[in-house]
């Protein structure tokens, strides 16, 4: 288990393997959250666009309103 030291500013060294899973660097910003039950809970604010690669598949088009319309008509509504 990763451990840091808090420094008489306050301040903290985020241990690098926690950095790898957070997907964190120089100049991202993080958010602290308190749990109910005592916890307090670390997160990326920022995303790193890099982390976005290939969620959008290159050579698909968007369809149209018609295109909706006409699926819908065609397969139903599903209710």
């Amino acid at each position: 288990m990763p451990v840091t030291t808090l420094t008489s500013k306050g301040q903290v060294t985020i241990p690098k393997s926690i950095r790898e899973f957070l997907r964190v660097g120089p100049g991202d910003r993080v958010v602290f959250y308190t749990a109910e039950d005592g916890r307090v809970i670390m997160e990326p604010e920022t995303v790193d666009i890099r982390s976005l690669r290939g969620v959008i598949k290159p050579g698909r088009r968007g369809v149209t309103v018609e295109q909706m319309k006409e699926s819908i008509e065609h397969h139903g509504s599903g209710t």
